[in-house]
């Protein structure tokens, strides 16, 4: 073992992550020997001794230590190099490495803890082919490495730029301040990239998250699929990756919502560079109050297919019961404005959700809306966004594709 600091859990604390979780809380802590600093490595161990692996110490978060190995190994260049080497292996074998836009780390889940990256591969506004990242850094452990990532990502993927977005509010739990800006090469102000065969514009600078939402491209499909010589209508529709699906796979009309006018604004240029404007038309409003509104959402029953996608309610956990009343609102809202036979398909993209509490939201809502569910689809996260056992965290987008019946 090395000479470094040790943090010992107390008793009956080390279930959680025998099973794999990689979080260790501060009331989980009955000592640390050494003076670890913030980003420091430390061992683990529990009451008795037994050793659970290399974490990163961050003393301002409750999120008190990040286990990154199993192994007593330290968390240097060479390690980052070998993990972003790691997490690429796996998704070429669903993706193309050269040529399709992914998510390339996702933080614990990859073993890279708090450091998200996506890959944006495309053209930028002079046409001109390139790639470019987006990276996030949240935690203290990799934010004390950011200058040995940034090399093990130029490296391994050859940007012709990379985007920090690291202004995201979980920094300020680790004691971090917001920072965002180009830190390698030069990023366009807007390029473009292909999903499901569509063109989308994409904004790295100013985009939520890292830019896109990438977790849904495979989900985008999946319900585009059911589009064809239906109405459609996309509620909290962003930057229209569901609509342009839709209308792309056959609809007959698309009707896309968002209470933000850039996302409204995004929708039609992004219709335009499709040739889809006739199909799709985007409309700024709230969506509670345009669900509401049977006058104002033009519909009369015979909706074909309604997308529900919207932003997390829950943010944490004391805000679950006011989130689950919100799902099940938009979720009885929607139910009511499709036709017999129509389908809805609803997504929830926060963790505190869990799938069952969403299911049960679900089904309440149907219960008040006097109809019957048949199940077509369960949907989750994008495959570049990897799922794994004991962090239930990275298990955070739900969905389902339901056709909607009248009862008789």
């Amino acid at each position: 073992m090395s000479q470094r600091p040790e943090l010992r859990l107390r008793p009956r604390e080390e279930d959680r992550l025998l099973r794999g979780h990689p979080w260790i809380y501060d009331n989980e802590i009955a000592d640390v020997s050494g003076s670890p600093g913030p980003g420091d490595e430390v061992g683990v161990k529990t009451s008795r001794g037994r050793f659970l692996g290399s974490a990163i110490w961050s003393p301002a978060s409750k999120i008190r230590a990040r286990r990154y190995s199993w192994k007593d190994e330290p968390f240097d260049a060479a390690f980052i190099e070998a993990r972003l080497a790691d997490a690429l292996v796996r998704r070429s074998r669903w993706k193309d490495p050269a040529a399709d836009s992914m998510r390339a780390v996702f933080a614990e889940a990859d073993g890279l803890p708090g450091l998200i990256v996506d890959r944006f591969v495309g053209e930028d506004g002079e046409g001109r082919p390139g790639s470019w990242l987006s990276a996030q850094f949240l935690s203290r452990g990799i934010e004390a490495r950011r200058e040995a990532v940034l090399s093990a990502l130029a490296k391994a993927l050859a940007p012709d730029g990379i985007m920090e977005r690291s202004d995201s509010p979980v920094r300020a739990l680790e004691g971090l301040e917001p920072r965002s800006g180009v830190v390698a090469g030069s990023v366009p102000e807007r390029l473009t990239i292909l999903e499901n065969g569509l063109r989308f514009g994409v904004s790295l600078g100013t985009g939520q998250k890292t830019g896109w939402f990438l977790d849904q491209q495979e989900n985008r499909a999946a319900t585009a699929a059911w589009a064809r010589g239906r109405r459609v209508l996309d509620v909290f529709c962003n930057a229209g990756g569901f609509a342009l699906c839709a209308a792309a796979a056959g609809a007959e009309s698309v009707l896309a919502v968002d209470a933000s006018a850039d996302a409204v604004r995004a929708v039609g240029e992004n219709a335009g560079l499709n040739g889809l404007g006739d199909r799709v038309k985007a409309v700024e409003a709230n969506a509670f109050d345009f669900l509401r509104d049977a006058d104002a959402c033009g519909a009369d029953g015979s909706y074909g297919l309604v997308v529900l996608d919207p932003p997390a309610f829950a943010k944490n956990k004391a805000s679950l019961d006011g989130a689950v009343r919100g799902y099940k609102e938009i979720n009885l809202r929607a139910m009511k404005l499709l036709a017999g036979g129509g389908v809805l398909a609803t997504y929830s993209c926060s963790f505190w959700l869990s799938r069952d509490r969403f299911l049960a939201a679900l089904e309440d809502a149907a219960t008040d809306a006097g109809v019957t569910l048949r199940y077509l689809e369960e949907r989750g996260q994008a495959h570049d966004h990897p799922v794994v056992s004991g962090y239930a965290e990275s298990r955070y987008l739900k969905g389902f594709i339901v056709a909607v019946e009248r009862r008789r």
